[in-house]
């Protein structure tokens, strides 16, 4: 015994974008698809405080990136490795590397805010966490800048750089 197709109307596989565009108007996925599924590990709306966070992080690390181009004018030396090597390669290639790590790391973030990390905290914290690091690092930079200025030592001479 064959069971009927209950569906009806167009197939909406064959149509892609179509799919898309309604998609990203007519949002459904709020909550889990099943009984049980409370924190779904992609939705299609998150809450706007995420939206916000993101954007700061962004923001924050755009911000981090000139404090700290102008602090190594100054002399400081840059200690994380990986920056200090995409410095060494060209400003912009340091911007560009830089900014699409962070907008990487926070689109991923974002998009598993909901998975409960341990089976208690909501990852989406991570993305305060991130930000509050963020604001830390800038407002240390800039307590550098303004309270050093020139008068770094460079590692290499010993001697205050001008």
């Amino acid at each position: 015994m064959q069971e009927s197709e209950r569906r009806q109307g167009r197939e909406r596989r064959a149509q892609p974008v179509r799919s898309l565009l309604a998609g990203h108007w007519l949002r459904r996925r709020r909550i889990g698809r099943r009984v049980g599924e409370h924190a779904s590990l992609i939705r299609d709306w998150h809450p706007s405080g995420w939206l916000g966070v993101a954007v700061l992080i962004l923001l924050l690390s755009a911000t981090d990136a000139f404090l700290t181009l102008s602090l190594l004018r100054n002399g400081a030396v840059e200690i994380n490795p990986v920056m200090a090597k995409l410095i060494r390669g060209g400003i912009p290639g340091f911007a560009w590397w830089k900014m699409g790590l962070t907008a990487f790391g926070t689109l991923v973030l974002t998009s598993v805010a909901n998975v409960r990390l341990f089976g208690r905290v909501p990852a989406g914290c991570l993305l305060y966490l991130v930000a509050i690091g963020y604001l830390l690092l800038v407002g240390y930079e800039w307590y550098l800048l303004h309270n050093y200025g020139t008068n770094f030592v460079s590692s290499r001479i010993g001697h205050p750089v001008n």
